[in-house]
Parts: C-alpha cells; structure tokens; sequence
C-alpha cells in the first residue's frame, strides 16, 4: 500500500509516532529510544524496533526485552511483517501499539480541455474566420442538367432511322440508358455565406460528406447542425 506509516498508542490515539523508512524506530523505557515509553509499565530499556525492509516492507523486530514483543498475540522471536491495523505489545502486560498505514491521497484528476472552437474553416481553397460566416447549407444539383435536351433530339433523329428497325431500336435503347444513367448523376455543393453577402462554393461527389461538413460550420458559428 503506498503512503506513509505509523503508530499510534491504542490507550490513548491522540499519540502517533510517524514511521520513516529510512530511519528505524527504536520503542523502550530509555530516553535515548526514538519512541521513549519511560512511564509504561512492563516496557523494557530497550524494548523493540520497528524498520522498512524494501524485500519485505514494515518490519516489527524483538531487541533486548526479556519480557517480549507480540505481535497479534503472537511472539516474535526476531522480526515479523506488519500489516495494516495490526496490534503490538510490548511485553505480556505492556502497552499496545497500532501499526497504521495511511494512504497518500490521490491528486483530482483534471476534466478534460474542452476542445477550442475553430478560428477558421477551411472551404475549399480559402480559409474563412469563422466570425465572418452568416450561414452553411448544402445544394444537390445535376451533374448534367442539359441531358434531356440531349435525349431528346437523338430520339427525334433517330427517326431518320425508324425505317431500319435494327437500327433504329439498339439507337432508342442506347439513348435511354444514357439518359438514365446520367440524368440520375448529381453534384452537391456546399454554399457558406458570409456577412458581407459573399458566398462561396465547393463540390463533393457525396452527400453525405458534405453534409458533415455543413454540420461542423453551423457548429461553429452556433446554429444547431440539421438533419440530413
């Protein structure tokens, strides 16, 4: 567990002796002790140490007490790991120690940046600043809008042939297919106009795209994207 160490009196929790892993704490009755218990009863002079083993982590280790040093009502003979909340006595009647390990607490994490809007947008070949665009939409318009003019006259001279049925009818049935396949052809265009009245154009094979691009202008400038 990461975070700091310590112990703390269980008679009396207000007294916590932090723990630091590069220094052991010496626990008995002499003054020179780390943690001088000179006025518990049943503590030795130099009773017990407790110490950070990077292998093995908090260690609690029996010194010189002739009364011993239990660890969970448990004795030790030389040392024992901790575990957090674990109980040590010092002695068979002595004071208890509680092993705590505190968590360091975690930083917040920090919300996700909103994304900055765009200061520009690119349409086709010109860079536009967004301020300067009033609207966005998209046109659909025939790729060849002058095919059934086209259909039309080779139908009527096609007639010229009407007398030359092998002729004449691969001619019709070409000239239908063409106008089909080509009539049903569109272009679409997106058109964003600016505020001063300006509006620039820029083709896309497919709708679909250019109305995703609409959308990310209205965006943009704040109007809600429509629905294609």
């Amino acid at each position: 567990m990461s975070g700091s160490a310590r112990l703390v009196l269980a008679s009396d929790r207000s007294k916590v002796a932090p723990l630091d892993p590069g220094q052991p704490l010496t626990i008995g009755r002499a003054a020179a002790n780390r943690l001088c218990l000179a006025s518990q009863d049943g503590v030795s002079e130099h009773h017990a140490v407790v110490r950070f083993s990077r292998s093995q982590g908090w260690l609690v280790c029996n010194w010189q007490s002739s009364d011993g040093t239990f660890l969970e009502g448990r004795p030790v003979q030389r040392c024992r790991r901790l575990e957090d909340g674990d109980e040590i006595r010092l002695g068979l009647n002595g004071p208890v120690l509680v092993f705590e390990q505190v968590e360091s607490p975690r930083p917040a994490a920090a919300a996700p940046a909103a994304p900055a809007a765009p200061r520009s947008i690119p349409v086709g070949e010109s860079n536009v600043a967004v301020a300067e665009i009033r609207s966005a939409a998209v046109q659909s318009l025939p790729r060849h809008p002058h095919i059934f003019s086209w259909w039309l006259l080779l139908c009527l001279g096609g007639l010229l042939l009407l007398p030359f049925p092998l002729l004449f009818w691969p001619l019709e049935a070409a000239a239908l297919a063409g106008w089909i396949l080509l009539g049903s052809r569109k272009q679409h265009q997106l058109c964003v106009v600016l505020h001063d009245g300006r509006a620039l154009r820029h083709g896309f094979a497919n709708r679909r795209t250019a109305l995703a691009h609409r959308n990310g202008i209205r965006r943009a400038i704040g109007q809600e994207p429509e629905r294609p």
